[in-house]
């Protein structure tokens, strides 16, 4: 009997010691904070995507500095029960829900509507929301869905705020982009993948989209007061990876989760780069620039085409309806 409880006592002491490397492993692999104790009273913030995840976390960040969060969400009641727990952790009444669905022009619209009608100023827009490796689908425009609501839909968010920006600044505008930018190309030939989908490579390019939009944007509002930078979150343990098979099946979530879990960041680790982008006041005239770990990182070479970006923005602006009032997808 003594020898079968040694051995239970060494098995638990060895599970013990795994347990407390993976997470140390975790803890480790949780990369930067952003430690400076800025305030953001009475600054009025948009984020999108902010009801789950990297959102939240900086919806939730943002209110206990002070600011004015506007939560800019497609699914309301998730939207609402996040509000909730941010206003009764934080204190702060100033936090809002707002529908925008980022798949459609017209929610867009409203939504920008509705606010310009309850604000006066925008001192930072964060394009949080995005969807990542989703069956092939189109937004309400046509668009395909992760080139619609990761850059089209920002596009034209950004867009029909800049007015306000610029009357704000100094302002600031935080794309949240990817490391993935570093795999994606712009397919000038089927941007909307008509001709063929694959949901990791329109993954891909809409990332590069994001840093291309950011770097072009920047260049264009030189001068206005108003900064535009990307970011790079980190590997993110989110909803956002709810369409990779590798993460929602059942053999993975007993036999490959509990080896990859130690290497991803928490949404409240993930947020701490858009967090620098946003406040960090060393930033307040840096722009066109891409973060990752609250700190300066290159962009991959396919990010640094300016004639690229160039024709990605005027296909934007077509695609948006942004010089005419009406979207055309083509």
């Amino acid at each position: 009997m003594s020898i079968f409880r040694n051995k239970i006592i060494l098995a638990t002491s060895a599970i013990g010691t795994l347990i407390g490397g993976v997470v140390l492993v975790k803890d480790r692999m949780q990369g930067a904070i952003f430690e400076k104790n800025v305030r953001a009273d009475g600054k009025v913030v948009i984020i999108t995507g902010a009801n789950t995840g990297i959102g939240k976390e900086t919806a939730h960040y943002l209110a206990r500095r002070g600011a004015h969060v506007y939560m800019a969400c497609r699914d309301m009641q998730k939207c609402e029960q996040a509000r909730e727990e941010i206003v009764l952790d934080t204190r702060n009444p100033l936090v809002y829900c707002r529908e925008c669905d980022l798949a459609s022009m017209q929610s867009i619209r409203q939504f920008v509507k509705q606010f310009k009608a309850e604000q006066q100023r925008l001192d930072i827009l964060i394009n949080n929301a995005g969807v990542m490796r989703c069956p092939r689908t189109l937004t309400k425009e046509g668009i395909e869905l992760q080139l619609g609501v990761n850059h089209m839909g920002h596009f034209l968010l950004t867009h029909l705020l800049l007015d306000t920006l610029k009357l704000s600044a100094p302002s600031r505008v935080v794309v949240v982009s990817s490391l993935a930018h570093t795999r994606g190309q712009i397919a000038l030939d089927d941007l909307n993948s008509t001709k063929s989908y694959d949901e990791a490579k329109a993954y891909e390019q809409s990332k590069l989209a994001n840093v291309l939009f950011a770097r072009e944007l920047a260049r264009r509002l030189e001068g206005t007061g108003v900064t535009v930078n990307a970011v790079h979150p980190g590997i993110v343990d989110t909803e956002l990876m709810r369409h990779m098979g590798i993460f929602n099946s059942w053999f993975s979530g007993i036999f490959v989760r509990p080896f990859v879990w130690p290497f991803l960041k928490s949404p409240l680790y993930g947020a701490q780069t858009t967090l620098y982008a946003a406040l960090d006041p060393e930033l307040e005239k840096v722009s066109g620039q891409y973060f990752s770990d609250c700190a300066p990182k290159d962009v991959a070479e396919q990010a640094k085409d300016d004639r690229v970006a160039q024709w990605l923005w005027a296909v934007s602006e077509k695609w948006t309806g942004t010089l005419t009032g009406t979207a055309a997808v083509s």
